[in-house]
C-alpha cells in the first residue's frame, strides 16, 4: 500500500482549522484543508484574546484583520452589589482582547489557503469543526445577539454583567457594542421579535448604566447554548480540536481562543517531530492539552451556570466573590491572565 501524499488533513475550514494549516505549511508539512460547509453569516462576533493575537501573528494573518481593542472589562451583577475592573495594564498585555467579526477572521485565514470538498487521506487526520456527538449539558438559556449603536460611541472597555436568568456581555466594536445576552429561552424568541423600543428598555434594565444611549438595533439573532465535550480526543491517526473537542458557553469569550490555543500546540507538535509515529504524537499532545481543556471547560461552565439565579444567599456570594477580586490585585492579575493564556504558558 502506498504511503499517504499529504502530512496532515483537516476537516474544517473555520478559524481553528485555517490558523492550524497556515502554521504547517509555513514549517514546510504537506496540508489539505477540507470544508463541505459554507462560511458562516450573519452577526457573530468575537473576542479575541492577546494570546490570540501572537498566534494570529504568527500564522501572518494579524496585521489584515481590522479590529476594536479591549483595554478594561467591567464586571457587576445586576440588582445588587459587587463590581471589579480588570486592566490590561495591570495583567502587563497592550489589550486584554480585541472584537472583530467571524466572518472576516475566516475570509482573512482563507485568503491564502485551497480549501475542498472531501477529505483526502493523510498520515494524520484533524477534525476541527462541528460540536462533539457525546452527551453534554443544555443550558437553561439562550443568547440573544445583537449589533447595538450607541451614543455616545463604544471605546475600549467591554462589559460582563450577570443577571438572574445568565450573563450579558458588551463588546465594542468599531464605535458600536456587540451584545450577547443569556437568558431562558422562551423570553429570548420573544425579544429577538419585540418593537425595538421594547427590546431597549428591557435591555437597560438588565445591562444598567453601561449603554449610554442605544440609538439603534441590528441583526438581532437567538443562539442556544450547550456544553458539549468529547471524551476522547485522540483515535489512531485522527485528533479532535476545537469546536470539535468542545463546544462552550459564549461567557468569557473563551471557546475559540481555547480552539486557536489547541491548533498552535498541535502544529509545534506536528513540525516538531514531522517523521514521528502519529497516534503516539497525537497521544501525548492530547495529554499536554488536557490542563488547559479541563480548566477552562470547568471556568465557562461555573461562570455560566453558578452565577445565574436570584436568591439572596446567590447574589451575596456572587457579590462578594466580585468585591474581593477587585480589593486584591495579585488574583485579580492571575484571572486576567488566566482569561488569556489559558493554563499554559505564552504559546
Amino acid at each position: 500500500m502506498l504511503a499517504p501524499a499529504l502530512d496532515v488533513a483537516i476537516r474544517g475550514a473555520g478559524p481553528v482549522g485555517c490558523t492550524l494549516a497556515l502554521a504547517l505549511r509555513s514549517a514546510g508539512l504537506r496540508v489539505a484543508l477540507a470544508d463541505p460547509a459554507l462560511p458562516a453569516t450573519g452577526l457573530r462576533p468575537i473576542a479575541l484574546s492577546y494570546a490570540s493575537r501572537l498566534i494570529l501573528e504568527r500564522v501572518g494573518v494579524w496585521q489584515a484583520l481590522v479590529v476594536t481593542p479591549i483595554e478594561r472589562i467591567l464586571v457587576s451583577q445586576a440588582g445588587s452589589f459587587g463590581r471589579t475592573r480588570l486592566d490590561a495594564a495591570d495583567a502587563g498585555v497592550p489589550a486584554l482582547g480585541y472584537v472583530t467579526a467571524y466572518s472576516a477572521l475566516v475570509e482573512h485565514l482563507r485568503a491564502p489557503l485551497g480549501v475542498v470538498r472531501e477529505l483526502p487521506p493523510a498520515r494524520c487526520i484533524v477534525h476541527a469543526e462541528g460540536a462533539p456527538q457525546d452527551e453534554g449539558k443544555r443550558y437553561a438559556q439562550d443568547a440573544v445577539v445583537a449589533r447595538l449603536d450607541v451614543e455616545p460611541p463604544a471605546r475600549a472597555t467591554a462589559y460582563e454583567r450577570f443577571t438572574a436568568e445568565g450573563p450579558l456581555a458588551l463588546l465594542p466594536l468599531k464605535g458600536s457594542f456587540a451584545l450577547i445576552w443569556s437568558m431562558r429561552p422562551e423570553r429570548a424568541r420573544r425579544l429577538a421579535a419585540a418593537a425595538e423600543e421594547d427590546f431597549i428598555r428591557e435591555l437597560r434594565s438588565a445591562a444598567g448604566n453601561a449603554l449610554g444611549d442605544v440609538t439603534r438595533v441590528h441583526q438581532r439573532t437567538v443562539q442556544p447554548l450547550a456544553l458539549k465535550v468529547r471524551g476522547t480526543r485522540v483515535s489512531g491517526n485522527e485528533v479532535y480540536i476545537g469546536n470539535a473537542a468542545q463546544t462552550l458557553h459564549p461567557v468569557a469569550g473563551q471557546g475559540l481562543n481555547l480552539g486557536l490555543r489547541d491548533a498552535w500546540h498541535l502544529a509545534r507538535s506536528l513540525t516538531r517531530a514531522p517523521e514521528a509515529d502519529i497516534p503516539a504524537l497525537l497521544a501525548r499532545f492530547a495529554a499536554q492539552r488536557r490542563l488547559d481543556a479541563a480548566a477552562t471547560i470547568r471556568m465557562t461552565d461555573f461562570l455560566a451556570a453558578g452565577f445565574a439565579g436570584n436568591s439572596a444567599i446567590l447574589r451575596a456570594a456572587r457579590g462578594a466573590a466580585l468585591t474581593a477580586l477587585d480589593l486584591f490585585p495579585a488574583p485579580r492579575r492571575f484571572f486576567a491572565r488566566r482569561m488569556i493564556f489559558g493554563a499554559s504558558a505564552l504559546p
